[in-house]
């Protein structure tokens, strides 16, 4: 027999916080120099309802040594990784990077039904909130400033989070853009190069530094002659790296990660 009562609101409420129970991933390089990131991150998905855990024993989920061709020697972080999140089934981390390592070259180690659970949860926060929250307003924000887009290589083409450039016949659409514009005050500024590598790559611009010197150089110019106050990027490795040549230039620029200003604006 079916039983007609309804759910009481309390029931629903808990009902809704086991749906979005997320597990937060910090990547390492956010966590040692900008921590403002992961607060601005952990912040942005409470206001929207999400139930957030953070698992203190997280460190890396391995990219650095992977990328470096060293795959053996990210086994351990990625077990580690594993242990840390298999009790999510949605992990959200700010960084497109690392979330494109984990679901797409994560395979140091035995890809057991924990491994694969894991990787499959695995979420960076543009794509979690465009389509899986599928967020309409953030009506606490407002950023009334000229803000140029940086899409990193492994958001638009490992993620998806916009079309390439080079791919014309395809129907246009951006989903960092799309959170963007919903934010009052934002003036999104267009580049000659939207899509172009900013050269950081990481270890590519320590053992390529001349050639991603260069790339980081015109990435910045190409902002800052369309008159940019802020680079706003879903991936803090490549505003790190530009900032770099940003202070070195002393040029009137600033970089800002997208989570910081959906949450409100810089901390």
């Amino acid at each position: 027999m079916i039983s007609s009562e309804q759910p009481k609101p309390a029931e629903l409420r808990r009902q809704r916080d086991q749906g979005r129970r997320i597990g937060l991933f910090i990547p390492c390089y956010i966590d040692a120099f900008f921590p403002v990131v992961g607060i601005a991150t952990l912040e942005l998905l409470e206001r929207l309802g999400c139930s957030v855990e953070y698992p203190l024993q997280q460190t890396c989920c391995g990219q650095p040594m992977a990328n470096s061709g060293c795959q053996e020697d990210s086994a351990a972080t990625e077990a580690l990784f594993v242990n840390c999140f298999k009790g999510f089934g949605t992990i959200v981390g700010p960084s497109g990077s690392c979330v494109h390592h984990i679901r797409c070259h994560f395979d140091a180690i035995e890809q057991t039904p924990e491994t694969k659970k894991v990787r499959a949860g695995a979420r960076e926060l543009v794509e979690f909130l465009h389509d899986d929250l599928k967020v309409e307003a953030f009506p606490w924000a407002a950023f009334p400033h000229k803000v140029g887009l940086h899409n990193s290589c492994s958001a638009v083409r490992g993620l998806g989070h916009a079309r390439p450039s080079e791919r014309i016949i395809e129907p246009y659409f951006s989903k960092t853009r799309d959170l963007l514009q919903k934010v009052p005050g934002v003036e999104l500024i267009e580049i000659d190069r939207p899509d172009e590598c900013c050269g950081f790559g990481g270890s590519f611009c320590v053992t390529d530094e001349a050639v991603s010197a260069k790339m980081a150089y015109d990435k910045v110019h190409d902002f800052h002659r369309h008159g940019v106050e802020y680079i706003a990027s879903a991936d803090m490795s490549c505003l790190m790296n530009m900032k770099g040549v940003i202070d070195r230039l002393k040029l009137p620029l600033k970089v800002i990660h997208i989570a910081q200003i959906l949450n409100g604006g810089p901390l």
